[in-house]
């Protein structure tokens, strides 16, 4: 319990000893302590009368005012900060956003730093941040020497993360995170996402109390707009799309449903990797549907859970356990179940294979899908952007769905992007999947499916076939 009753006595110096006592008196204790010098005496003193007149509390125990004994808080630097952050956020992200965090607290992190003469080059730090420093498993293992340099140098010279109050150090931030290391200008998507990064880390600083706001809403600093909509260059026709895959079943006819499930179905490649028979519905005759549950992404097995390349997850920009049903046309029900009756399934029910049984891999289906777009689209189309990545075939899709629909909230529910908000009676059906298969989406799908099969088109013949070779 402190006290408040002090009485401070006069300095002692007894016989035969060199020292001078200060002594005091704390709620009926009788304290001291001893000096070299009478001036250390003098000045210990006079600091006791200056508290005991302020007013403040002293310890009993100690015979000091209680503030003397307040720990001082330490220097928080942003790199420490940085470091923190993302450890926090590790658990609660999926492999592509914990490599994405990364980079930009890595592309940032230089530039909160001191200015000094012996700066290491502009490479070398962000790759030992990227590499090391922002991955908690790999922080576990003890650095190699180079990053362990880096990693010093960065500990010495990073600001305090109380300095990222000054504007200036902030839009000096922002500025730098336009420009590449080669100098040249960053995209704008890339701008925008390290900035979302760099908010959300400095929004965790005012958590913890090290910052008194965000600083980022107060610099008057526009990210630059991005392109709003998938460039025309890169979508396939009907008729492109169909040559490619002709040629690609030459090439490999176990892939041909697979780049058939990006166009028909506008599957994301990592969803129809995960895509199983459990999940289809073939008939024999007509549409089918697809269920999908999942989606196994590819990365560098540094950013995952489990150490591997492909890691399980639900769908994108979804809730955990929801499902995303997409009607397919009778041309992609040809072709699974020819493909299904042809190549079998993995043991876990998996569609599509790797070379070796595993999961279908990027390098595999890319080679694959570049050789076909050469031989079917020939020099001259194939030099242009022109349905550069199989990517591109879930971009063709939409544009020839809403040609048959022409409401976009149709097209984006198949396609598993977010539907419009006309009002609160749609965002409760979103809330609740199971509800959201009405009569009308049936009429829809089947508008769209029947466009896709050409019968509204009188284009039939062109749809009627899988497009494999006689």
């Amino acid at each position: 319990m402190s006290s408040f009753d002090v009485r401070v006595f006069a300095i002692r110096r007894r016989p035969g000893r060199r020292v001078f006592e200060v002594r005091w008196r704390v709620a009926g204790g009788d304290k001291s302590r001893s000096f070299i010098t009478r001036a250390l005496a003098d000045s210990y003193r006079a600091e006791l009368i200056r508290a005991a007149r302020r007013g403040l509390e002293f310890d009993p125990a100690t015979g000091e005012p209680l503030a003397w004994a307040a720990p001082v808080s330490a220097t928080v630097t942003w790199y420490q900060h940085a470091v923190a952050y993302a450890a926090m956020k590790w658990p609660h992200l999926a492999a592509h956003s914990r490599a994405s965090m990364a980079e930009a607290l890595a592309t940032v992190t230089p530039l909160l730093t001191k200015t000094t003469s012996r700066r290491p080059p502009a490479r070398m730090p962000r790759a030992t941040l990227y590499g090391y420093a922002f991955s908690p498993p790999r922080r576990s293992r003890a650095p190699e020497p180079a990053t362990a340099s880096a990693l010093a140098w960065l500990e010495r010279n990073s600001l305090p993360v109380s300095c990222l109050s000054d504007p200036q150090v902030i839009r000096a931030a922002l500025d730098g995170l336009c420009v590449r290391l080669d100098d040249s200008p960053a995209a704008a998507n890339t701008i925008t996402r390290k900035r979302a990064v760099l908010h959300n880390a400095l929004g965790y600083a005012v958590e913890l109390g090290l910052l008194p706001a965000n600083p980022v809403g107060k610099v008057q600093w526009r990210v630059p707009k991005a392109a709003a909509a998938v460039s025309p260059q890169a979508v396939a026709s009907p008729a492109q799309v169909q040559a490619i895959l002709a040629q690609a079943a030459l090439m490999r006819a176990d892939l041909v449903a697979f780049f058939a499930c990006l166009y028909y179905g506008a599957l994301r490649p990592e969803e129809a990797v995960a895509l199983r028979q459990s999940h289809l519905t073939l008939p024999s005759h007509g549409r089918g549907e697809m269920i999908l549950t999942g989606a196994c992404p590819r990365t560098a097995a540094a950013w995952t859970s489990n150490g591997r390349p492909h890691e399980p997850h639900g769908l994108k920009h979804r809730p955990t356990g929801t499902v995303r049903i997409v009607p397919i046309p009778p041309i992609l029900v040809c072709l699974l179940r020819q493909h299904i009756r042809e190549f079998g399934t993995a043991l876990d029910g998996r569609l599509f294979l790797g070379t070796r049984g595993g999961l279908l891999s990027e390098s595999v289906h890319g080679r694959v899908w570049h050789a076909a777009r050469q031989a079917a689209l020939g020099p001259a189309l194939a030099a242009t952007p022109l349905a550069r990545r199989p990517y591109d075939l879930r971009h063709a899709a939409p544009s020839f769905w809403l040609n048959a629909s022409g409401a976009p909230a149709e097209v984006a529910g198949p396609r598993g992007h977010q539907r419009a908000r006309p009002g609160k009676r749609l965002c409760a059906l979103r809330r609740r999947p199971g509800r959201c298969h009405q009569p009308a989406d049936r009429r829809r799908s089947q508008r769209l499916l029947s466009h896709l099969a050409g019968t509204t088109t009188g284009d039939s013949k062109r749809f009627a076939e899988p497009p494999l070779p006689p």
